[in-house]
């Protein structure tokens, strides 16, 4: 089993057909344990492998879009707003996903490593430019 951290083959697809809205649609992250099976062919949300722990629910948490969709230069990206869980728990990575589009994948994150949390679980996303956004097209 592994994690790549990827933007999805499925969502580069949908993008040309215009699938996702990322001025109305709902965004999720799901944490995944080291179990997994997360790379570029992921096309939707599973729940196989994905974390269980108290305080922590199927299907992650609702992502909020920062900032919608813009540019700088010839990248267009956007990125996401810190989400966290407020209990214990260890995650190897995470799928974000667009729950409103029959939770087709978006990008497989990897954190490298098991993760820990003694207290509260928190996903820090880059900052939104067009350097480190977590999407960016150039």
């Amino acid at each position: 089993m592994a994690i790549t951290q990827t933007t999805c083959t499925s969502f580069k697809v949908e993008l040309l057909t215009g699938t996702h809205d990322f001025n109305s649609d709902t965004f999720k992250i799901a944490l995944y344990t080291s179990s997994a099976t997360l790379n570029a062919d992921t096309t939707a949300y599973s729940s196989t492998n994905e974390v269980s722990a108290d305080g922590y629910t199927a299907g992650g948490n609702t992502l909020i879009v920062s900032p919608t969709p813009t540019s700088s230069g010839t990248i267009a990206y956007i990125s996401f707003s810190s989400t966290s869980w407020s209990s214990a728990l260890t995650a190897r990575g995470a799928l974000i996903y667009n729950s409103s589009k029959s939770n087709k994948a978006i990008a497989v994150l990897d954190f490298g490593a098991d993760k820990t949390s003694a207290g509260v679980f928190t996903v820090n996303f880059p900052a939104p430019n067009q350097t480190s956004a977590i999407v960016r097209i150039s």
